[in-house]
């Protein structure tokens, strides 16, 4: 503004200047004076002056709409960051809306009451409390001789925040405290960067859980009972599952969901000097997931949900490296199957394969669902193959689950698009005493079964050759959900188990000193529990 106002002042001077010579020159010309020679310089002069003192006046009105328009500005507002609570979840943005923050607490207390056979004697029942006289290679825990706790456990305690930035770039950062048995000292749970600016395609790297069926992508808030049934827990913990590395690509839109990843090894507990160390392997594990979905048909209040879904490990742990034996097979690389009946207030895994040395080994599922309103009906069927390495056969394992929910206050399941899954009912009516309103009630029941057995032979006779007796898990579960509003869930299961397995020992010193079982003897057992959960989440 000052260099306009100086040019406007010199211009200013120049025609006063200019036009004190032009009436000078008038007045000579007036008396019939002689025309001075310079008189044609002087007018071109004055017309250069009235050119440029219109351009002064176009000056003067830009300037003028300038200072105008920034009186306007400045007194308006600049946008200010916003911030939110949308269904009980905080967050937090910029004025742009190109960064944003999210934050996450899961607080799962769970407490269970077991209901087992007392021991009988010595002579004919095997399921009975003894010394840990350590592990063998076919049984990796002594499970067969557990009385299971009863008591409590922080199932989940989390703590984290996800967001964006530069409006292209998601991230997300979870550390979990809670445990199966007993809680952590601290866990990284999640921790990944993702791309999501060419949509629908995004890509994640880091730790998280790749997409590996339908009951896994359900939120672990959102589970219609405290566990996900066992098939689906072997599925995810071959080559998915929680804190898992990897790199993944997937895409979705309102009716199809496809995934595919790289996975690695599983991220361990943060060392705070108090907590074990996780085991270190020679080679960590290398494997694929991947998973499609769709509603191929749906409807203003229905839909049907089907999907595949597969891993492979190519490559599996390594616990002491390439034998150096020649032409010895490499049996370093193991895989196994163990899992604990769908609670986890005690931690036991009551079927095992124990460790089978393998090259590869892989999972196929499908997976199915129809919903009408409140009312969802869906399963899951998961095989699981493995290529030993030691030239025995190759065994093969299977399981499903069949689950109905039914939400007696009307509300329904949302089903989310992003991971083709199905979350928690919105509350309708939060529960208030004044306004008469109870918030959401679930029923919800379950069937589900884990046969890890192959080749398991007969009762009363030594694990031969290649067979496996994992055990063959079968689950009826009940439960009743009480949603009082969108961030807490009461949850009361109730679980009838059945354990049918043969003592896997493969010589009669094992039988005797590690199983304290003669050969053969029936391992397994029927029990119920009571189990109820309280859930605090946003």
């Amino acid at each position: 503004m000052s260099h306009t106002i100086g040019s406007l002042g010199r211009a200013s001077l120049l025609a006063i200047l200019l036009a004190g010579a032009s009436t000078t020159a008038m007045a000579q010309t007036a008396t019939g004076a002689p025309v001075d020679p310079r008189e044609a310089r002087i007018e071109q002069l004055e017309a250069e002056v009235r050119s440029l003192a219109d351009e002064v006046q176009d000056l003067k009105r830009g300037q003028a709409e300038q200072i105008q328009t920034l009186s306007k500005v400045e007194s308006q507002p600049l946008p200010a960051a916003g911030a939110s609570i949308a269904l009980g979840h905080p967050s937090i943005s910029s004025a742009d809306g190109q960064f944003t923050a999210n934050f996450h607490t899961i607080m799962q207390l769970d407490a269970a009451q077991y209901d087992q056979a007392s021991a009988g004697p010595l002579t004919d029942y095997f399921r009975r409390d003894g010394p840990a006289l350590g592990a063998s290679a076919s049984n990796v825990d002594l499970s067969h001789a557990r009385h299971l706790k009863d008591g409590d456990v922080f199932r989940r305690a989390r703590l984290g925040v996800d967001g964006t930035a530069y409006g292209d770039w998601d991230y997300k950062l979870i550390l979990d405290f809670g445990g199966a048995g007993t809680e952590n000292s601290g866990q990284v749970y999640e921790t990944w960067v993702q791309y999501s600016g060419l949509k629908p395609v995004k890509f994640r790297i880091g730790a998280f859980t790749p997409a590996i069926g339908l009951e896994d992508q359900t939120q672990p808030t959102s589970l219609p009972f405290l566990e996900r049934s066992v098939s689906t827990d072997m599925s995810r913990n071959l080559a998915a599952g929680d804190t898992r590395t990897g790199a993944e690509v997937f895409a979705n839109a309102d009716y199809w969901f496809a995934s595919a990843a790289v996975t690695g090894r599983t991220i361990g507990v943060i060392n705070t000097g108090t907590a074990a160390a996780v085991p270190q392997t020679y080679s960590d594990q290398l494997g694929f997931v991947g998973r499609l979905a769709a509603t191929p048909l749906h409807g203003k209040d229905w839909r049907v949900h089907v999907g595949v879904n597969g891993s492979i490990v190519t490559r599996p742990p390594d616990a002491s490296g390439p034998s150096t034996l020649g032409p010895t097979p490499d049996t370093s690389e193991v895989i196994a199957f163990a899992n604990t009946p769908e609670l986890r207030v005690d931690g036991t895994k009551l079927i095992n394969t124990g460790n089978i040395p393998a090259k590869r080994a892989d999972s196929v599922g499908a997976e199915f669902a129809a919903q009408k309103q409140n009312l969802l009906v869906q399963a899951e069927y998961q095989h699981f193959g493995v290529d030993r390495s030691d030239g025995l056969a190759n065994p093969d394992f299977h399981g499903f689950y069949v689950l109905g929910t039914w939400v007696v206050s009307g509300e329904a399941r949302a089903y989310n698009a992003q991971t083709a899954a199905f979350d928690s009912p919105v509350v309708a009516h939060p529960f208030s005493v004044s306004q008469r309103a109870w918030g959401a009630l679930e029923l919800a029941l379950r069937y589900s079964d884990m046969d890890l057995n192959f080749k398991p032979g007969e009762a009363g006779t030594l694990q031969t050759g290649s067979s496996i007796r994992g055990g063959d898990e079968q689950n009826l579960s009940a439960a009743l959900n009480w949603f009082p509003n969108n961030v807490v869930r009461f949850m009361l299961d109730f679980q009838h188990v059945r354990i049918d397995r043969l003592s896997p020992a493969a010589t009669a010193s094992a039988a005797s000193t590690i199983w304290f079982t003669p050969a053969g003897a029936q391992i397994g057992q029927n029990y119920d529990v009571f189990e109820l959960r309280s859930q605090f989440a946003f």
